[in-house]
């Protein structure tokens, strides 16, 4: 059985039985809930149809516990190109019914038979081809790619209409179909890596069985030229090859891009020796390895490795950005302070969770270069966002003070988060409407005397102030020494924002001023922000009030 990390997504409670018993078949899955009506879903959402194309528009199957007609409508714009859609379910919340939607050529009619033999009913299969035959033709397995889809719709078509097809090459998973064989039909089915013209009578599946081997970097269209002197099918290649020495070439990543298909890197030739590998053109850059079966890429080298320091924003599950989503379903190692990785979760059986105390940076970035090296996807979580006073500068500068080459060449990426300075400024308005400073005034990392510098000069310019870490047990005085030197330059009235645990269960924020402001008020998980002398404050119509900070500054425009 296939074990997709799929997307079951539902609208209320009444289907929460059902998800879990089809979240015990795939244990990668991930439940998703319609925040405010769902407790216990391992994902929240607060909009069913952002969140439905979004899970679509990241190729991620999606088994919805719904009507069959919400998620065609809420589906319907993206609909384009049915050979690039993944599998799309609809599930009746009582397990009564199990309806394909899309992704026909994705395996949804192998999926839809697999959570139907778990609830224990019969899937609604509608596609002709799959009842007639028991297989989809044009839905080859993993290792076979199939020639033409448009063409192939017809190949069908003339079976469909009675006629017998002869099967040519090596093709097991036919084996048990239900097709109308003769061995002098004129419709064949033909198996091989060889290039042929396509034609309408032929449907055409290639494995994925050749290895390009590259010793320099070449574009695309020379390897594609050495294939065709080969008479090998560009279909039928299964990865790009190099020299662990290459990894950090961005050429050659791009004409495995081009190519579509994967990049592995190797210490040296006796690495592709298992694979029985029968060579062609074996002279020049480009060599062209033609192994007997497909190629199973995860058994062939490693991949260039991949390092993301992620933010995951404030906390609340809607401000996280897409892009940080994706990364972590990507992840095989996740790195950080165990709250924050546990924020970050849940995660799957095949996920590993490195956890750390806070005060562990330069351990934690070195840790995941070395993992990183070995061709692991991993990332570095960080709350807010990861530039702001967290792990982006501690991996970079452990990157900068390293001169081991498997660490320079790992994929090192930055993703932006909502910073908890912009998240609490968003709930009280807009505090930080015009220039403003964030400051830390932890000074584990640097001296007190230049905080007190820096805030002086800040707090004299004018600046509203974004306060990160302003009060501890082992720092109980700071934050008072810190408003003494802010009350030199602006006067009593000065609005405060308090933003306790912005984005988090238990929230709460606070409208205050500087002469009414006391460190007892403030605790480690609040956000300081105090506002510039043009920072206003008026009534909301729920009593509490709106802060904001003009964009003009001095005179108001007309």
């Amino acid at each position: 059985m296939s074990r997709p990390a799929a997307a079951i997504v539902i609208l209320g409670t009444g289907s929460l039985a059902t998800a879990r018993r089809i979240q015990q078949m795939y244990p990668a899955s991930l439940i998703y809930g319609l925040a405010e009506r769902v407790a216990g879903a391992d994902r929240v959402y607060t909009d069913f149809g952002d969140n439905l194309r979004q899970l679509y528009a990241q190729d991620t199957p999606i088994i919805a516990l719904c009507a069959a007609g919400i998620v065609i409508r809420t589906l319907a714009p993206l609909l384009m190109e049915k050979g690039a859609e993944p599998p799309v379910l609809a599930v009746a919340e009582d397990a009564s019914a199990v309806v394909p939607l899309l992704g026909g050529l994705s395996g949804v009619n192998d999926l839809a038979r697999e959570i139907a033999a778990g609830l224990g009913i019969a899937p609604a299969i509608t596609t002709s081809g799959e009842l007639r035959f028991g297989t989809c033709l044009l839905n080859p397995p993993s290792g076979y790619v199939l020639g033409d889809v448009e063409l192939g719709k017809r190949f069908v078509s003339d079976l469909l209409a009675g006629e017998p097809v002869r099967i040519e090459g090596h093709a097991p998973w036919l084996a048990c179909a239900q097709l109308p064989e003769r061995p002098d039909a004129r419709l064949a089915i033909r198996v091989s890596s060889d290039a042929r013209a396509p034609t309408a009578d032929a449907l055409l599946i290639y494995p994925r069985n050749v290895l390009v081997k590259l010793t320099t970097a070449v574009t695309a269209q020379v390897i594609r030229e050495v294939l065709l002197e080969a008479n090998l099918a560009w279909q039928s290649v299964a990865c790009v090859v190099a020299a662990e020495t290459m990894m950090a070439d961005a050429q050659l990543r791009d004409v495995a891009s081009e190519l579509g298909v994967p990049l592995r890197f190797i210490g040296s030739d006796e690495d592709l020796a298992p694979h029985s590998l029968t060579w062609r053109e074996p002279e020049g850059a480009v060599a062209l390895g033609v192994a007997p079966a497909p190629v199973v890429i995860e058994h062939l080298g490693r991949a260039r490795g991949r390092l993301a320091v992620i933010g995951l924003g404030p906390g609340a599950a809607e401000l996280m950005v897409p892009a940080v989503k994706a990364e972590l379903a990507r992840a095989n190692d996740v790195l950080g302070y165990e709250t924050y990785v546990r924020m970050a979760g849940p995660f799957r059986d095949d996920q590993v969770m490195h956890c750390t105390d806070n005060r562990e940076e330069m351990q934690r970035a070195r840790h995941a270069f070395e993992l990183a090296a070995q061709g692991r996807s991993v990332v570095v979580v960080s709350s807010g966002d990861p530039g702001v006073f967290a792990m982006a500068a501690a991996v970079l500068e452990a990157l900068h003070a390293s001169s081991d080459p498997r660490w320079h060449s790992v994929d090192l990426e930055i993703l932006p988060g909502v910073s908890a300075s912009l998240a609490t400024a968003a709930q009280a308005g807009a505090p930080l409407g015009h220039d403003f400073c964030v400051m830390s005034l932890s000074d584990n990392l640097k001296p007190w005397n230049i905080i007190e510098k820096r805030l002086d000069l800040a707090a004299e310019a004018d600046l509203a102030l974004a306060f990160y870490n302003p009060i501890s047990r082992s720092r109980p005085w700071q934050l008072g020494v810190a408003l003494e030197i802010v009350a030199r330059h602006r006067t009593a009235q000065t609005p405060v924002v308090l933003g306790r645990d912005i984005g988090r269960p238990g929230q709460t924020l606070r409208v205050t001023t500087l002469g009414a402001l006391t460190p007892d008020q403030v605790d480690m998980r609040t956000m300081v922000i105090i506002g510039s002398s043009t920072t206003c404050t008026f009534p909301r119509v729920d009593g509490r009030e709106w802060v904001y900070t003009p964009r003009w500054y001095g005179q108001k425009p007309e």
